[in-house]
């Protein structure tokens, strides 16, 4: 077997590509014997890749476990500009002008546990822990003084379970881009925006701390190294299983709701400045689709069903990487949003470390 050098390279906002401690690429017999004396090939000197959040890529070594500690803080700020009345010029307007400030701030913390089954199969499990917080400010404009009306809401506890498996599909003879699976399920143990409490017209009065709805998603991740630098790509198809809610909410009863599914892009390059700092560069991109629901009018019997507005959520990538020692690292991934849809930004610290277990 070859191993590859060992260095801390993180790709931010994507998924784990090789955690901490050694990761192996598996070669023919021929190649693991080397001349006593005789200094290794160039290919056995790169540096040795670790975590890409979120992506898939060359995995932990049989029998190693990582455990790995998360916070993520997010920000997204929307404001709204509602005029009603009349527009005699483009200058010049009559009626009431009302402006709406909401800000979004969510608190993620996680546990991640990844367990090499061999040294081309791995698995996944995350448990996150979400508090969330939305304060709403409106200027009212026509009163006179206009003045300012705040409202905020909160909403915690255990977010979306996740499962993952990730297996490498080639190996790398050649020194050719590694190929590696991905499947991950998401579950619904978070409360989803059906269960929380609303008052009697179906206003919110707490947020939700998951989706309410099954997904899964399978994709492939390339990883192309290139001394020191390593390219990456992901693209991925999120399924969102469609649901019948059957709650009342206000003057409607929320029966069957279809999730938008989502096509996922990522791609980007890790480049390693010493054997124990990198950082990283990169882009990503989810294209949401539309999601259905179906109003029923609980007097009349009469059912609708309304369409949403499809989602482009692209987002830049930074990420800094530092090796503690052989089995810790330290990352710290932060992402831009650059389309209206994306949280403005998204800080994320992780704290992989490793141990063997069989």
């Amino acid at each position: 077997m070859r191993k590859i050098a060992k260095s801390a390279i993180v790709l931010p906002g994507l998924l784990t590509m090789m955690a901490t401690g050694s990761t192996y690429a598996q070669t023919s017999n021929d190649e693991s014997m080397e001349a006593v004396g005789q200094p290794p090939p160039a290919q056995d000197m790169q540096p040795e890749i670790q975590a890409i959040p979120d992506i898939g890529g060359v995995l932990t070594p049989k029998g190693r476990l990582v455990l790995e500690p998360e916070f993520q803080y997010s920000h997204s700020s929307v404001n709204r500009l509602t005029f009603r009345g009349v527009e005699i010029l483009s200058t010049l307007l009559v009626g009431a002008l009302n402006a709406e400030d909401v800000d979004r701030d969510t608190w993620t913390t996680s546990l991640t546990g990844r367990l090499g089954v061999t040294n081309r199969l791995e698995l996944e499990l995350k448990v996150p822990y979400v508090y969330r917080e939305d304060t709403v400010t409106n200027t009212i404009a026509e009163a006179q003084p206009s003045f300012n009306q705040t409202n905020s809401r909160s909403g915690d506890g255990l977010g979306d379970i996740e499962v993952a498996a990730h297996y490498q599909l080639n190996r790398n003879l050649d020194g050719g881009p590694f190929y590696v699976g991905n499947l991950r399920y998401k579950s619904t143990t978070g409360k989803s925006p059906f269960e929380i409490d609303r008052t009697d017209d179906g206003i919110e009065q707490e947020l939700a701390t998951g989706s309410g709805f099954h997904s899964i998603e399978p994709s492939l991740t390339v990883l192309f190294p290139s001394d020191p630098a390593i390219y990456f790509a992901n693209i991925g198809y999120l399924f969102n299983l469609k649901d019948d809610v059957n709650e009342r909410i206000g003057d409607s009863v929320i029966g069957e709701v279809d999730p938008g599914d989502a096509v996922r892009v990522s791609f980007g390059m890790a480049y390693s400045i010493n054997p124990k700092s990198s950082f990283t560069l990169g882009y990503k991109n989810d294209f949401i689709g539309q999601t259905e629901t179906e109003f029923t009018n609980p007097d009349t019997g009469v059912k609708i069903t309304r369409t949403g507005e499809s989602l482009n959520i692209g987002s830049m990538l930074l990420g800094w990487s530092y090796q503690l020692d052989p089995d810790v690292a330290l990352n710290l991934n932060l992402e831009f949003g650059i389309t209206e849809d994306a949280p403005d930004t998204t800080l994320t610290l992780r704290t992989p470390f490793g141990f063997n277990v069989f």
